[in-house]
């Protein structure tokens, strides 16, 4: 038997309604320990299901069908495996009242082995290490997510449509925004295939966006992958149109609606502030030089226009998002797990950086603020060095980080991306998200990194 109890900011109907939303599930799903959805999750109910893929190694992965039973003696719900890993695995998610406008979860997990009992004494150490992991984490986000929508009640639900909502700044918020019960409708470049889902052309400003009219607001992550590959001069024409001729085909469609949305939010970049610089830099900084720069202004002028057609324009310039799931901490993780990862070029560059949580908590508060408008910058308050990152690290991951990656291969390697993504220097401070009262749920890089990657210390 494994039991974890977590203190919620909410009531237990609130909490059971989270729960209860289409992304909730995603939302648990620990970013460490990806899980491919094979068959959603179709509520909490009696009788609901789910169906789900854990990967091992390779092609190779083990396929988890879940059945929701009815709870006994108790308030909440409870999810049972029918064919799984386990001999047996029957988890009761238990909600008691903790006093006025606060809820009590209890995850309480009842199991067995496969080769029980034979494999308790080998494996148990292993299952029980994965589950404080896997249940700190759920925890965690559970609580933060419950009160991140709670800070901002009041108002009806929203309506919002997003693009890029298959990346990995897109999944997360899709998901968080659904828990809080705003309507979510994903725009894609295929033929849309299910209710929540619009068809969208981003090369062409003709496109039919009549399936837009009315809703609340936009947020716009589109784009190419701006470090998926070196910078050649079709890959530099590929990023700038990803962003800039998608921008310009949305605001001319959403112009063109009898009730276009209130709110426009467009993702850009803190390289709108160029590759490196000396000083501390604030959303009243100037633009810098060089290729990310031109971008980003570009970009953030597209979005810009759609001002003359009355609708608020938030610019979301997003510092390197901490997540194993993508970006840069996914590629460098590798070489930090082998004992092999250190500082980059000379270590005193900054970096500039921030949890995919706030990320997403930054940009629904961004939303969510009528007063909202202009650039933000979405960095966590507490920019550090290149080195320090590496420390960091490898702190958390108990692993050495003391090799460093000279500049020279950096430039061998990555060409001018490495120049500027890699060695660059800028020290990026959200003072327009600060000034309007956004909290930080992880301002501080340790934490962050903990968090995402299951170190966090059990409670």
């Amino acid at each position: 038997m494994y039991e974890r109890t977590a203190l919620l900011p909410v009531s237990v109907d609130n909490a059971l309604a989270w729960h209860a939303r289409p992304g909730a599930f995603s939302r648990l799903i620990p970013p460490w320990q990806p899980v491919l959805l094979v068959k959603p999750n179709d509520g909490i109910g009696a009788g609901a299901t789910l169906t789900m893929r854990l990967p091992l190694a390779g092609p190779l992965g083990v396929t988890w069908h879940a059945l929701h039973e009815a709870p006994q003696g108790f308030r909440g719900f409870r999810d049972v495996q029918a064919r799984g890993p386990f001999n047996r695995w029957e988890h009761d998610h238990v909600f008691e009242e903790a006093g006025a406008g606060a809820s009590r979860l209890v995850d309480r997990v009842s199991y067995r082995l496969p080769l029980w009992p034979i494999s308790q004494p080998v494996a148990g150490w292993a299952v029980r290490r994965m589950l404080d992991r896997m249940f700190t984490y759920r925890q965690d986000t559970t609580r933060a997510d419950l009160a991140r929508h709670a800070s901002l009640a009041g108002g009806a639900p929203m309506t919002v449509a997003v693009t890029g909502a298959s990346g990995l700044v897109g999944q997360a918020l899709t998901a968080f925004l659904s828990t809080g019960g705003h309507r979510v409708l994903r725009l894609v470049r295929r033929e849309a295939r299910s209710a929540d889902e619009v068809s969208w052309n981003p090369d062409d400003a003709g496109w039919d966006a009549t399936a837009l009219e009315g809703i609340d607001a936009v947020v716009h992550l589109a784009g190419e992958n701006i470090a998926g590959r070196r910078w050649s001069d079709a890959h530099k024409a590929r990023v700038r149109e990803s962003r800039v001729r998608s921008t310009e085909s949305l605001v001319t469609a959403l112009s063109q609606l009898a009730r276009p949305p209130r709110a426009l939010v467009c993702a850009s970049a803190i390289g709108y502030y160029g590759a490196s610089r000396e000083d501390s830099l604030t959303e009243e900084s100037p633009a810098g030089g060089g290729f990310m720069a031109e971008v980003c202004e570009a970009w953030e002028g597209a979005a810009l226009a759609a001002e003359a057609r009355g609708m608020r324009v938030a610019i979301l310039r997003i510092g390197v998002v901490m997540s194993p799931l993508g970006g840069a901490l996914a590629k460098m993780m590798p070489a930090f797990l082998a004992g092999v990862g250190g500082p980059v070029g000379k270590g005193s560059q900054h970096m500039s950086w921030i949890g995919l949580d706030d990320v997403v908590y930054a940009t629904h508060f961004v939303l969510s603020r009528e007063d909202a408008r202009g650039p933000f910058n979405l960095t966590a308050p507490t920019p550090v060095t290149n080195r320090e990152f590496a420390r960091t690290l490898g702190r958390v991951l108990h692993r050495p980080a003391i090799l460093p990656l000279p500049a020279a291969a950096v430039r061998a390697l990555f060409g001018e991306m490495g120049d500027a993504l890699l060695l660059g220097s800028l020290d990026v401070r959200p003072r327009r998200l600060e000034g309007l009262g956004f909290r930080f749920e992880y301002p501080e890089l340790e934490g962050a990194l903990r968090h995402v990657l299951g170190r966090a210390a059990a409670r």
